[in-house]
């Protein structure tokens, strides 16, 4: 008699997103998702976790019961009128720093625009300086917090970006910090170098771009000489910052010891980012408001994806990047909520709502770019990002018959999420309406 982890049964949809081991879906393909249905003849839906937390079976629940018809669950769901999605990957996070901004969003309502910020000493600058001061204990309970309000958003996988450090200790401090807590809490990360944030106060970029490389760049080698996870490498490629040629330096440095290439491009400015980083074989690229004609050609007959953030164009008004176009192109395109100081949404579900307004994106579109796409812009969707035997079984249990309601319902995913599902465990259970009850009274 065999033992797994989880049932989960009854469940009118699995959305399983790819259901052919695809690693990402590309242009028109992110509209096809893969769904299993409820039967006309009332045959729910089951998903089993196996004991090393692998999705073991998807089947119809009469199919499930007559093959594992001698086995025993640790748990069972009954997932009647509900429906099962993959876990959610939020493609682009900063969750590591002190000192919020909130006075620079008055700021920003009364008409100053992000350079105008970032040039007064505020922006990345200020937040440096106050991550710089703050204790690693302090920095660990904010990112304990922020990553605990992911999860329960529906976010089980999250890139997470250093880049408050702007030094070599500063940053390789706060790569341990996140790996820490990559282990400690369940909610994985791929973790991002971004020392090349912002040029530190009394260096010329030139002077910068000579210090990452030569100095923060081997540090990040010996990290992973120790099992030190550093999994990708992004600069801020804008003007006034990094340009074009100090970008792709620093992304080749860091690709020549093992990291994937992620940066931000194209976002205030059009500067030739995305050309260069399809070029260079970049995995991902991010931002890409201002990306040029050639740019999505040259992204599109590459591998690049696109890693759009439609929260970040919405708060700082920024044109919104051409999803659209992007799409037509043949280019994968994927979701993140862009969390910062200058970008307070810890929400995927949220990003996902506005990814359907401001980019105008189909759900299907969406849900695609918000798990297998944004799970193979970190070159993890061989595990993550869509319900397959074999891979990881963290999936979210949506308390409605259509997976839709999701996005849908705006800010309502303290509703819909019935469970977050981490590699078979929950997670997160929502509160019932009496439970709320009884705490507020």
């Amino acid at each position: 008699m065999n033992t797994y982890r989880l049932l989960i049964h009854s469940a009118d949809q699995i959305v399983q997103v790819t259901n052919n081991g695809q690693l990402s879906l590309r242009g028109n393909e992110m509209a096809k998702i893969a769904i299993l249905q409820k039967t006309n003849e009332g045959d729910g839906c089951s998903i089993v976790i196996g004991n090393e937390g692998e999705i073991v079976a998807i089947d119809n629940d009469a199919q499930i019961a007559q093959r594992l018809k001698n086995a025993t669950y640790d748990k069972v769901i009954n997932a009647t009128g509900q429906c099962i999605i993959p876990g959610l990957i939020d493609a682009h996070t900063h969750p590591i720093w002190e000192g919020d901004r909130v006075h620079e969003f008055a700021m920003k309502i009364a008409g100053s625009s992000y350079m105008d910020i970032h040039n007064a000493g505020g922006g990345i600058g200020f937040t440096v300086k106050e991550t710089c001061n703050a204790t690693d204990d302090e920095l660990s309970d904010s990112l304990t917090e922020r990553l605990n309000r992911m999860l329960v958003s529906g976010t089980t996988l999250a890139e997470a970006k250093s880049g408050y450090g702007l030094d070599k200790q500063q940053e390789t401090r706060l790569i341990r910090i996140l790996n820490r807590a990559s282990h400690d809490l369940p909610i994985d990360l791929s973790i991002t170098y971004l020392g090349a944030h912002s040029i530190p106060e009394g260096l010329s970029s030139e002077e910068a771009t000579e210090k990452v490389i030569s100095e923060q760049i081997p540090a990040l080698e010996y990290l992973k000489s120790l099992n030190i996870s550093v999994d990708n490498i992004d600069v801020f490629c804008e003007k006034g910052v990094y340009d074009v040629d100090q970008t792709e330096r620093i992304l080749r440095a860091g690709k020549n010891i093992g990291l994937n290439v992620n940066f931000h491009g194209d976002e205030l400015h059009a500067m030739g980012a995305a050309e260069m980083g399809a070029a260079l074989g970049s995995v991902a690229i991010s931002h890409l408001e201002e990306i040029s004609s050639e740019g999505i050609q040259k992204m599109a007959d590459s591998d690049s994806i696109a890693v759009l953030l439609p929260v970040t164009a919405y708060i700082l008004g920024l044109k919104p990047p051409p999803a659209r176009k992007m799409i037509n192109a043949g280019i994968a395109v994927c979701l993140g909520t862009d969390f910062n100081p200058n970008c307070y949404c810890l929400s995927m579900p949220l990003a996902m709502h506005y990814a359907c307004i401001i980019l105008k994106m189909t759900l299907e579109e969406v849900l695609a770019a918000a798990t297998i796409n944004a799970a193979a812009s970190l070159k993890k969707s061989k595990d993550y990002g869509s319900l397959e035997i074999g891979k990881k079984g963290d999936l979210l249990v949506i308390n409605s018959q259509k997976w839709e309601h999701l996005i849908y319902q705006l800010g309502g995913h303290d509703h819909t999420i019935e469970y977050v599902i981490k590699s078979g465990r929950i997670v997160y259970k929502r509160k019932t309406r009496e439970q709320k009850l009884s705490v507020s009274q």
